[in-house]
């Protein structure tokens, strides 16, 4: 069977579903028919007035609540196909010398702790899904050391080579997992802290919607453990 753009028999759960790329890939999902349980620390039904979408809070860097989440999810439907982990945070600006605990913590409770939790937590379901799919949004920052982010990158590297792991540990059940690495993408967030920079050139939050949604696929299955970059225009 080929899904298409059609994935009604598939469920699907997206963290980080509320802001502006969670709210991206959310939509295309959704468009695909397959049943959406998106998840943020705050989040509504009527932000995605669907039949298809079901609103879950979730603080993701609490394991209690990411535990009980998921298994709430499989105690519906009885099965998990997708996970499309897009929870992160930024902080950034300083020297590592200079950094304090608090960032620190925060960095790696949003960027890497809620990630191990959800995946941990994800993985025998999409196990037993016999075509499972574990996608996460990674950075293009994470690719390279960057002065000033010392926090962010290497939470986000982290975070690249857990995925990574991951594929690696699961090919035997058909579980494919990847990371999706965008450059800035044009949020409300990016045109607020940023107001002069070339916002035209910025990544579209729908593209890497769109990668997330083709690596969904059955087409896509022998696509696991890759780093995929996208960027927005050059020059």
């Amino acid at each position: 069977m080929e899904w298409g753009n059609c994935m009604g028999d598939r469920i699907v759960f997206i963290t980080g579903a509320s802001g502006g790329l969670g709210a991206s890939v959310t939509k295309r999902f959704l468009e695909s028919g397959a049943t959406v349980i998106g998840a943020s620390r705050k989040i509504a039904a009527s932000e995605f007035p669907s039949p298809n979408f079901v609103a879950m809070t979730v603080d993701f860097t609490d394991d209690a609540e990411v535990r009980a989440a998921v298994e709430s999810i499989v105690g519906k439907y009885g099965r998990l196909d997708v996970l499309v982990h897009v929870l992160g945070g930024f902080a950034g600006g300083k020297p590592v010398s200079e950094t304090d605990d608090a960032t620190w913590n925060q960095m790696s409770a949003l960027n890497l702790n809620s990630a191990f939790y959800v995946f941990r937590a994800a993985i025998p379901h999409l196990r037993e899904s016999g075509s499972g799919r574990l996608i996460a949004i990674g950075s293009l920052t994470a690719t390279a050391p960057h002065a000033g982010l010392g926090a962010y990158v290497t939470f986000k590297s982290a975070l690249s080579t857990l995925v990574q792991t991951i594929a690696l540990e699961n090919r035997d059940a058909g579980l494919a997992a990847n990371i999706i690495l965008p450059g800035t993408m044009d949020t409300p967030a990016n045109r607020k802290v940023m107001p002069n920079a070339k916002s035209s050139q910025w990544l579209k939050t729908e593209s890497v919607a769109e990668l997330a949604f083709f690596l969904s696929q059955e087409a896509a299955g022998h696509i696991t453990g890759t780093a995929i970059p996208i960027d927005g225009q050059n020059g």
